[in-house]
């Protein structure tokens, strides 16, 4: 079937469960949700309000709710869980994928992952024990345990009797893992050689030696950019001693990339990635309301600096209906800077050996924006008032504000990350503060000394 026609059935059906819920009929909605695909459930438990979340949830059948629940955001996956018994939780940990039952488990407080620890199987539990004590941004945090492993010395007879032993084998496996006695990773086996070479030839014959591995402890960001250059499918996860712990797939670097983006442009705002769209009042208001008290002292400082020239505004009514296009080309010019250098430090392009050649492109970009710009406003100005004088200073303070926005939008990120501040979060806040300053400054204390 076409995507296209599946994406029309699955988003009807999504429609159809949420008018059953809305007209009360509860049976009806139940037989459909069960219906749809685990990731299509979740979509709609995620874009409903809470109340709904629940009766959803409470219409799922026990055998679908391991495969929603991984589909789940992180905070979803934490309400869900805290609402089940440790015997439901454990029976889920069967069915769901390493990665995603910890990301569950560490929603938990730590009694809670403990005792569901203990009821699991020994095997279970060394699975999960293995994986849930890495950092969740780190390979570790990300790999899932679930791999098979064939030795050097066999044939690939043996090898594809070992694989048909099993009913399935792991989501996305396109290579088998070669691996020594102690488990000490030797390279890959594509399964493309397997099915078009002789099965007398050995392992060692026609794996692949030279073979790229993620260190446990890399940043999730790192092994996002290492898939998108090598165009992996799946990558092995080692320790620092060379043994294969497990690996990512590229599902898990895909909600990597989104996440990263979410970061990125929810930062800007300065909001949380993870910000429910449904979140209730209670929990929406303070996270908003926190940076919005650090933008309105970036607010005093700016009218701090107006009020400093209130005299010449008195004086010169021209400057108070003037004053918002500087400040206001300021930011704009700054805010196009700013996103390109944290897209830039975000995909790894912008490194301290090059970050030189972009702040001096940036600079370059803004003084002929600037000039060219404060041109036609010059004129503009001069017209509409009348005065050659006001088009000088009002050109003259957009030049220095464009060029000062450059420069603060491209420096500003590299400032933070060194001092470990996200600038994805900081860097919009920062930005506003100086392109304000600079700019009110320079248009009334140009026109302050001019009409002195």
């Amino acid at each position: 079937m076409p995507s296209g026609i599946a994406e029309k059935i699955t988003t009807s059906l999504s429609q159809e469960v949420s008018d059953l819920l809305d007209s009360g009929t509860f049976q009806q909605a139940r037989y459909m949700l069960n219906r749809l695909p685990a990731a299509d459930t979740a979509h709609l438990i995620e874009s409903s309000p809470p109340d709904s979340r629940a009766i959803l949830w409470s219409l799922l059948d026990e055998d679908n709710r391991s495969e929603v629940l991984a589909c789940l955001s992180d905070e979803l996956q934490g309400q869900f869980a805290a609402t089940m018994d440790l015997k439901e939780l454990a029976a889920l940990s069967a069915d769901i994928e390493t990665d995603d039952l910890v990301d569950i488990l560490q929603q938990l407080p730590n009694k809670v992952t403990q005792e569901i620890l203990q009821s699991m199987s020994v095997q279970d539990r060394q699975r999960i024990a293995q994986a849930i004590h890495y950092p969740e941004n780190t390979a570790g945090g990300l790999m899932n345990t679930d791999t098979i492993t064939v030795r050097p010395m066999h044939t690939l007879d043996v090898v594809l009797r070992y694989l048909r032993r099993h009913n399935e084998i792991p989501d996305m496996t396109d290579n088998l893992y070669v691996v020594n006695r102690k488990d000490e990773f030797i390279g890959i086996l594509p399964l493309t050689k397997i099915l078009v070479s002789d099965p007398q030839n050995t392992v060692r014959e026609i794996m692949l030696t030279e073979t790229e591995t993620i260190p446990v402890l890399m940043e999730e960001s790192d092994i996002a950019m290492r898939f998108e250059r090598n165009d992996w499918v799946s990558a092995p996860v080692v320790n620092e001693q060379g043994k294969l712990l497990g690996r990512i797939t590229i599902d898990d670097i895909v909600d990597v990339i989104r996440e990263g983006a979410d970061h990125s442009f929810m930062g800007m705002a300065g909001l949380d990635e993870e910000e429910d769209t449904f979140s209730p009042v209670a929990k929406t208001t303070p996270r908003r309301a926190i940076w919005l008290g650090i933008n309105l002292m970036t607010a005093f400082l700016a009218a701090s600096v107006i009020n400093l020239f209130h005299d010449a505004i008195d004086k010169v009514v021209a400057l108070a209906i003037l004053m918002p296009i500087v400040a206001s080309m300021g930011g704009v010019a700054g805010t196009q800077t700013l996103a390109i250098v944290i897209r830039g430090l975000a995909v790894g392009h912008i490194e301290q050996h090059n970050s030189r050649w972009i702040v001096n492109r940036e600079l370059i970009v803004g003084t002929i924006n600037a000039v060219l710009w404060g041109g036609v406003v010059a004129v503009a100005a001069a017209l509409w008032f009348d005065d050659t004088t006001i088009g000088f200073i009002i050109a003259a303070a957009m030049i220095i504000t464009l060029i000062t926005a450059a420069l603060a939008g491209a420096t500003l990120p590299l400032i933070l990350r060194k001092l470990n501040i996200d600038p994805a979060i900081a860097g919009g806040v920062a930005l506003t503060t100086v392109t304000d300053v600079v700019g009110f400054m320079s248009f009334l204390g140009l026109a302050t000394l001019f009409y002195a």
